[in-house]
């Protein structure tokens, strides 16, 4: 059974198709990523839960302070008739490691339901602050003799 939207999981329905393009002389089929359902999860089509942690705070933060804030959906690649979405996530970072992997993501801007619910997470939690430690005094500069 699917959770419910609560504090940090929002169920969402992927709106995924699977599409044939021709490139060059090849007939291939490319996944197109035309949005997400908010609301009355369909179990029979593409769906996945965007979950929210706290060390990702930083992340989320610099993805709604973008212009067009996003969401990306990782697939697995190997199978290309398969449409069946493995993560959801607003963290690009996150994101980013997939794509080093034998992974496709696509992403799709974030519906504004979205980014309020994300907004009052980080109000909840506080703004992550990455704490850079202080080297040793002298480090990394060159001394003077």
């Amino acid at each position: 059974m699917l959770p419910k939207k609560n504090d940090d999981q929002w169920p969402l329905q992927i709106d995924v198709v699977a599409t044939e393009k021709q490139v060059g002389r090849w007939m291939t089929t490319q996944r197109e990523l035309n949005g997400f359902g908010l609301s009355d999860i369909d179990v029979s089509r593409p769906y996945s839960l965007l979950e929210l942690y706290k060390d990702e705070r930083t992340d989320y933060r610099f993805n709604l302070s973008s212009q067009s804030p996003k969401l990306f959906v990782v697939f697995d690649n190997h199978d290309e008739s398969d449409v069946t979405p493995i993560l959801v996530t607003a963290s690009q970072g996150v994101a980013g490691s997939f794509m080093d992997g034998d992974y496709l993501v696509l992403s799709n801007d974030m519906p504004l339901p979205i980014q309020a619910w994300m907004e009052a997470f980080i109000g909840r939690h506080g703004e992550l602050l990455e704490v850079r430690r202080k080297k040793r005094k002298g480090a990394g500069r060159s001394s003077e003799k």
